[in-house]
């Protein structure tokens, strides 16, 4: 597939995207203040959804059955390990030095002695896998998500972290060491259903949500924001009624009672001591 073709296939998907976006919200449902455009993600969300179903999900079970487990080990590893050239430039642009250099003997070491990042040697020996972005960039100097967004095949996403995903693509090897453009579509193509797969067991999950779009653009949101904050997420306050009347330490006047009284204890009788003979 040659670029025009890629492009061709993007923009077709997302005007067959914006057609589905005419869709009717469902009654009485919640309205989140971080999902403005939530008619048209609905749509987007339901055209992903319907090449999941049609495409990504056969696609994906056939790969779990017919590739034995330790080749679809090394594949995600594989990926992973290229990722980490990503997870450097963004540890270091965030100030953090000391991940980064983790990060890059993490990836010299499975390139080296895991073969390419065919293996993880670097776990076996405890080294951290750290997991950084340029979309967690922006926000960790200070860029707002912005509303939801969901993206024609690539899924949940927002209007900070969308356009972050294309310069994540300028810091990964694979962009600059895979010329040939049928080789890197493959690249691609294979990631997408080795994630897919890993994803699997996630389905019952996802079926059993009452609304399946609002898990999952919730569930998006919060991992986001607990990615960018390193887990720091600020406590939240404890639910109040707006309408329930303010506490006071004061009782009404119908409520106040008089002090009941300590009993007193009874006389004790005095003992009459016996006639002396």
């Amino acid at each position: 597939m040659t670029k025009r073709r890629f492009w061709r296939a993007l923009i077709c998907s997302t005007i067959a995207a914006s057609i589905c976006g005419c869709v009717t919200l469902p009654p009485n449902a919640p309205r989140s203040p971080q999902d403005p455009w939530e008619r048209w993600n609905r749509g987007v969300y339901k055209f992903n959804d319907a090449i999941d179903r049609g495409v990504a999900k056969p696609v994906a079970r056939t790969y779990l059955r017919v590739v034995p487990h330790p080749i679809r080990k090394g594949v995600t590893n594989f990926f992973s390990n290229l990722e980490m050239t990503t997870v450097m430039v963004n540890d270091a642009l965030q100030g953090k030095l000391r991940a980064a250099a983790t990060d890059l003997g993490r990836f010299l070491l499975n390139s080296t002695v895991g073969v390419a990042g065919l293996l993880d040697p670097a776990t076996q020996i405890g080294m951290a896998h750290n997991d950084e972005d340029f979309g967690q960039t922006l926000g960790r100097w200070g860029v707002h998500p912005g509303p939801f967004l969901e993206l024609p095949l690539l899924g949940p996403s927002d209007l900070r972290d969308g356009p972050a995903l294309l310069v994540d693509t300028y810091t990964n090897p694979r962009y600059y060491l895979v010329k040939n453009t049928y080789v890197k579509y493959g690249m691609y193509g294979i990631n997408f259903i080795d994630r897919r797969a890993n994803l699997l067991y996630l389905d019952p999950t996802l079926q059993a949500a009452f609304d399946p779009y609002v898990f999952v653009r919730d569930a998006y949101i919060a991992r986001r924001a607990y990615l960018v904050s390193d887990g720091k997420l600020p406590a939240e306050a404890p639910l109040v009624d707006p309408d329930a009347p303010a506490p006071t330490n004061e009782m009404a006047p119908d409520d106040r009672t008089a002090p009941t009284p300590s009993p007193t204890p009874s006389p004790t009788p005095e003992t009459t001591p016996p006639p002396q003979p």
